[in-house]
């Protein structure tokens, strides 16, 4: 299995003063708000000055554990970067401690660590808890559905994140928009794939609604955490995986390891990576630190996207100018075959509650006027510059 950690020290340190710069920008923003809320503070708004003093002073201590590989470039030091932002904007109150994948519990079980309050906070993809609440993969990404940009807005000023936090109070969690990789590519292919019939029985390491689609497509969808990727594809326990995209891809040296490389991400558009915190634990913070949680989770998920964003472009180069990867498009009929099988696999999803169907009708609405502005904005614009 390749390493992580050279990759992360030799070619990204160079970023730390950019890092910094951000951490202070976002800790002087939440320290203005936390101010506006303590003002508030006092015999006429129900809390003593004792009391607040005291947890003001309070020093919470937390772990927070992830779905991703230690040091793994975007998607491991994320975390590390939100738990460093809410260090030096809480000024050590909010002291927390990062767990790499397995180090404390195996990657699948984030969901239920924190919820159990074996951990205060996680930071991984709605998609993995698939098997417990099939609609939560809305909340990450939908095969041939929003991007970055559109999840964003459709969290944050739709409706979204209502709704996920209402999916999510009965196992007692709030969750959080923390990372965005963009859009994803197809996947790395031990075969040639000129057409649906190719698809048919290969064996491809996909999670979330994608593997569904890919399923019904005549494809054998198998989930691996992150960590075990390299390893089956070397061995040929699987012909074919998707992981994120060049900039990951090359850190895993996938390239070693499978010969062709295609796109586009019609499974991940624009997977939203999500932040957890237990609720009890989120109740028993200071106001002040909850602001910061919420500003820092943004900052996260805005950083995220801007890196994927830049460094994607050097290793996609790297991949082609140094180690001969062999790119491809998907063929239209592939596309044609994964997409009318995506929308039969969405609908299905909104049968499974009332719950579900909200969240399925709010996403949809609002996939289909975004869409219809962007064919005359965003894409509009790309088409002709």
């Amino acid at each position: 299995m390749p390493t992580y950690r050279r990759l992360t020290n030799d070619n990204f340190n160079k970023d730390e003063q950019v890092i910094e710069m951000r951490i202070r920008y976002a800790t002087v923003m939440a320290m203005c708000v936390a101010v506006v809320l303590l003002g508030g503070c006092g015999p006429s708004g129900g809390t003593t000055p004792s009391a607040s003093a005291e947890r003001v002073d309070q020093v919470y201590r937390w772990k927070l554990i992830t779905t991703w590989p230690k040091n793994l470039p975007g998607l491991g030091t994320a975390p590390e970067r939100l738990a460093e932002k809410l260090r030096v904007m809480s000024r050590g109150r909010l002291d927390i401690k990062v767990y790499g994948s397995g180090e404390l519990v195996g990657p699948f079980e984030v969901f239920d660590a924190v919820s159990q309050g074996t951990a205060e906070m996680g930071h991984g993809a709605a998609y993995y808890w698939r098997g417990k609440l099939p609609v939560a993969a809305m909340f990450a990404t939908v095969p041939f559905g929003m991007n970055a940009q559109e999840m964003n807005g459709w969290l944050a000023y739709g409706g979204g994140m209502e709704l996920w936090r209402e999916l999510y109070q009965p196992f007692g969690l709030v969750p959080f928009a923390a990372g965005n990789s963009g859009v994803q590519m197809a996947g790395w292919f031990n075969k040639e794939i000129n057409s649906l019939a190719d698809l048919k029985g290969v064996k491809m390491r996909i999670p979330g609604l994608g593997g569904e689609v890919l399923k019904r497509a005549g494809g054998v969808p198998v989930s691996l955490p992150g960590s075990e990727v390299f390893t089956a594809l070397q061995t040929g326990v699987i012909d074919a995986t998707e992981w994120v995209g060049p900039y990951n891809d090359l850190a895993f040296a996938l390239h070693t390891v499978a010969k062709y490389y295609y796109y586009p991400g019609w499974h991940e558009p624009g997977p939203t990576l999500e932040a957890i915190v237990n609720k009890e634990a989120w109740d028993s913070l200071p106001e002040d630190l909850k602001v910061m949680i919420e500003v820092a989770t943004r900052a996260t998920n805005d950083d995220m996207l801007s890196e994927f964003t830049a460094r994607n472009n050097t290793a996609l180069r790297t991949l082609l100018d140094e180690h001969g990867v062999e790119l491809r498009r998907l063929p239209d009929d592939v596309i044609d075959a994964l997409r009318e099988a995506a929308h039969a696999v969405v609908a299905e999803v909104a049968e499974t509650d009332a719950l579900s169907r909200r969240i399925y009708d709010s996403y949809m609405n609002f996939l289909r006027d975004v869409r219809s502005y962007h064919e005359i904005s965003e894409q509009a614009y790309v088409n002709v510059r």
